[in-house]
């Protein structure tokens, strides 16, 4: 399948927990460093996993993009988006006149943002609705609820990501929020390279954010052997994705943008091409066939892999380096088999494959977008970062040789990144290193 136009990726921007900023992130992911962490509150809320993944957020450096007056205006998944987004406009040339993070700048007209989330808004509504809610009950009729300020609404939107990051950069095209489980941040650029593809827009941000507050992972926790419980004295080993300790995964927070432009956009302005986004696309497995809410259906996902190498037109035996969804449960197994299905390859000539979560966790609706900054950092770097806790491998898995325990230094060429959601929701991305043809 040949697309109309070409894209391209020309900035990056990272919130994550084992590092923020892509310099800070880099370091991280080229030396193998968990930045999964114990935290006290989950213990004392009787949360069987007391691990997780929360960016180590600097307020000052929060301030230098954010001013202080618009922070109370933003939850917790907004901020980590607008940080995110101001880091990709900036790295891609753009946005350079901020002042602070916002300014009264000119409309972008042709550029918008497709941001994603997954559970959005739970600490404004645990923190600042609840307590509302709770004073008013009891009172006589009539009396209201006390005021809480017109920034609520906004703060609970599903949408506010988008619209955080709309504001902050002033963008004119079409600005919005997709939802879809694990898949979120994958889906995410997906539809915004559609959006290049039928020429709605010359660039796009696109990526996945979202909060780490203790409500958006109680649900998970209480569905007992979904999490990873029995790490909560180690933390920095509680994520195995392919490892045969894999009990759970561990619930994180961040967010991940992308710039995303056509190559005509791109090469009109001068901008520094960091790699090409060949092709990309999204399916689900109708729950079917082995497919339920939180198991995809092996058939949906080797389609998904197929169809975005067959419309990117690249040979499974170019594939430098599968980055997987893989997420330290009892899904990886069948993950990779899909990938063997899909690929058709031997196995002594299976590409490389890795795990971002395992030293992020599993950053629900960002997830797909910070493994996929990390794939142009790679590309762009030359190097493939390790998946640690994995050096016992699954006994299920047969591709162990594939798995990197230590960074490997190698130019990459075509790197596969898939994401698989709870609905049995499929996306899959090819990137390719920009060679200047």
């Amino acid at each position: 399948m040949k697309f109309p136009k070409r894209v391209v990726v020309t900035g990056y921007g990272v919130v994550a927990p084992n590092g923020v900023g892509v310099p800070a992130y880099r370091e991280a992911l080229r030396a193998g460093r968990s930045g999964i962490s114990h935290h006290e509150e989950l213990r004392k809320l009787n949360f069987a996993c007391q691990i997780g993944g929360k960016p180590p957020i600097d307020m000052d450096a929060v301030e230098a993009v954010i001013p202080a007056a618009e922070l109370n205006k933003l939850n917790e998944a907004m901020v980590y988006a607008v940080l995110a987004a101001v880091e990709a406009a900036r790295m891609s040339g753009e946005a350079t006149d901020l002042k602070k993070g916002y300014a009264e700048t000119p409309t972008v007209w042709d550029t918008g943002a497709v941001i994603g989330c997954g559970i959005g808004g739970m600490d404004t509504m645990f923190e600042e609705l609840g307590p509302v809610m709770g004073e008013a009950e009891g009172q006589e009729p009539g009396m209201g609820c006390r005021p809480m300020g017109t920034d609520i609404v906004p703060k609970i939107m599903e949408s506010s990501v988008s619209v955080a990051v709309g504001k902050f950069l002033g963008l004119g095209g079409q600005t919005t929020t997709n939802s879809s489980a694990c898949n979120t941040g994958t889906e995410a650029i997906f539809e915004a390279f559609k959006h290049l593809q039928l020429g709605y827009a010359d660039s796009m941000y696109a990526g996945g954010a979202e909060g780490t507050h203790y409500g958006t992972w109680s649900g998970f926790d209480a569905m007992r052997d979904v999490l990873c419980s029995k790490f909560n004295d180690a933390p920095e080993k509680g994520c195995q994705p392919m490892g045969a300790g894999a009990c759970g995964f561990v619930p994180a927070g961040g967010a991940g943008v992308l710039r995303l432009e056509t190559l005509e956009r791109a090469q009109a302005r001068g901008a520094k091409i960091l790699v090409e986004l060949v092709a990309a696309y999204c399916n689900s497995g109708g729950q079917r066939d082995g497919g339920t809410m939180t198991f995809p259906n092996p058939e949906g996902v080797a389609r998904c892999i197929r169809r975005v190498l067959q419309d990117g037109e690249v040979d499974p035996a170019r594939l430098s380096l599968i980055n997987g969804h893989l997420t330290s449960t009892g899904a990886d197994p069948r993950e990779v088999a899909s990938w063997i299905k899909a690929l058709e390859l031997p196995l002594e000539r299976f590409p490389l494959i890795q795990s971002t979560k395992s030293m992020i966790g599993h950053t629900l609706g960002a997830a797909g977008a910070l493994e996929s900054a990390a794939v142009v950092d790679q590309i762009v770097q030359g190097y493939v970062h390790p998946s640690i806790n994995s050096e016992a491998v699954h006994p299920q898995i047969p591709v162990g040789a594939s798995i990197p325990h230590a960074r490997v230094d190698r130019e990459l060429e075509y790197v596969i990144k898939a994401s698989f959601g709870f609905g049995d929701v499929n996306g899959c991305l090819l990137f390719k290193r920009w060679d200047g043809r």
